[in-house]
C-alpha cells in the first residue's frame, strides 16, 4: 500500500468522524434563546471536540509531508488510532450531556488519550521505514518534545477530574489545544 492510499482513508474516516459529532448536538427545547443558552456545555464539548479532531488531521498532513514509505504496522496501527478516533462522537455525546460528571469527564479523558498515545504509536510506526530522511526524523524529533507535555497535561487533567474536579479533563485538552497543539502547527506550517 502506497501512503496516498492510507492517508487517503485516514481523510474520509476523520471526516465522517467530524460529521457525526454534529449530529449528536441535543436540540433545544423550546427553540428560543434560554434554550440554547441552555446546551452551552453541548455547543463547547462540540467546538472543542470539532477542532480538536481538525488540529489532530492538519498535523497529520504536517507530519506526513516528509513520509515516504509506510510498513504494514502502519497500517494496523492506523486501523487502531481510527478505531479510538471513531469512538470520539460517542464520548464527546456523553460528555456533553454530563457535563459535571466524573465518570462522563474521565471516559472522555480516556478516549482523548487513548487517540493521542494511538496517534505516537502510528508515527513510531514510521521512525524505520523513513530512517535517513533528515527532515522527517528532525520533524519527529520536535513532535515528541513538545507531544510528552500535551500527553502529561491530559493525564493531569484525568486524575484531576478524577480526584476533585470534573471539568479538568474536557480544561487540559482546551489548553493542550490552545497553547500546544496549534501553535506547533504554526511554526510547522512555517518551516515548509
Amino acid at each position: 500500500m502506497n501512503k496516498e492510499r492510507l492517508t487517503t482513508f485516514i481523510d474520509a474516516v476523520l471526516a465522517i468522524i467530524m460529521t457525526i459529532l454534529v449530529l449528536e448536538l441535543e436540540k433545544p427545547n423550546p427553540v428560543t434563546i434560554e434554550g440554547f443558552f441552555a446546551l452551552k456545555e453541548n455547543f463547547f464539548a462540540y467546538a472543542l471536540s470539532f477542532f480538536w479532531l481538525g488540529a489532530m488531521w492538519v498535523n497529520l498532513h504536517n507530519e506526513w509531508y516528509h513520509v515516504e514509505k509506510i510498513s504494514k504496522k502502519t497500517v494496523w496501527a492506523t486501523l487502531l488510532f481510527l478505531f479510538f478516533s471513531s469512538l470520539f462522537p460517542y464520548a464527546t455525546n456523553i460528555v456533553s450531556t454530563n457535563f459535571n460528571n466524573e465518570i462522563a469527564q474521565s471516559f472522555y479523558g480516556l478516549i482523548v488519550i487513548a487517540i493521542t498515545l494511538s496517534n505516537v504509536l502510528l508515527y513510531t510506526t514510521l521512525i524505520v521505514p523513513n530512517q535517513g530522511i533528515p527532515q522527517f526524523e528532525d520533524h519527529m524529533k520536535k513532535r515528541y518534545n513538545w507531544l510528552r507535555i500535551d500527553i502529561l497535561i491530559k493525564i493531569i487533567g484525568l486524575l484531576i477530574t478524577v480526584i476533585i474536579f470534573p471539568q479538568a479533563m474536557i480544561i487540559s485538552v482546551l489548553i493542550t489545544l490552545v497553547f500546544l497543539v496549534i501553535p506547533q502547527q504554526f511554526k510547522t506550517i512555517n518551516s515548509y
